[in-house]
């Protein structure tokens, strides 16, 4: 179990699915999902499988992240930035980071990378897509996400 200071604290990488697409992302300090906050165990799982997987596909960067960075950090996208939703983007997941830093209860993320070629449900192994399947997003991913929406 994630306890509220630790979501509070820390920038969880966590995963959910639109069941049929993969969401990867960096909670920047905002409170989780239920689904996966009751699961440290379950979660690191996610990680482990997601980040040992090997590339699949190139990235698309969402061409609105640097206005959208500016407005945030007041500078747009760099290396450094990108580096972890690059990666995690190149074995198929859409990566997304928290909008609205500093606010806990803030549940806005948005879009940082796209993969051109996207992992699917189908592609996971039945253990993996057990525990991914407990956190659902009603929409599409291919966009900015609020997951006060996750089931």
């Amino acid at each position: 179990m994630y306890t509220e200071i630790e979501q509070q604290t820390l920038d969880i990488d966590w995963f959910f699915t639109d069941e049929n697409h993969i969401g990867f992302v960096a909670s920047g300090a905002g409170k989780l999902p239920e689904t996966v906050a009751q699961s440290s165990e379950n979660n690191e799982k996610l990680i482990s499988y997601f980040r040992d997987l090997p590339e699949i596909s190139d990235v698309v960067i969402n061409p609105e992240l640097d206005s959208l960075l500016v407005k945030i950090f007041g500078s747009g996208a760099d290396e450094r930035y990108l580096q972890d939703f690059v990666s995690m983007t190149k074995k198929g997941l859409y990566s997304f980071d928290k909008t609205n830093l500093n606010n806990f209860l803030d549940y806005d993320y948005h879009l940082v990378a796209s993969p051109m070629k996207p992992l699917t449900l189908k592609d996971l192994s039945q253990n993996i897509l057990d525990i991914l399947i407990k956190t659902k997003y009603p929409d599409n991913i291919n966009s900015a996400i609020d997951i006060s929406r996750i089931e």
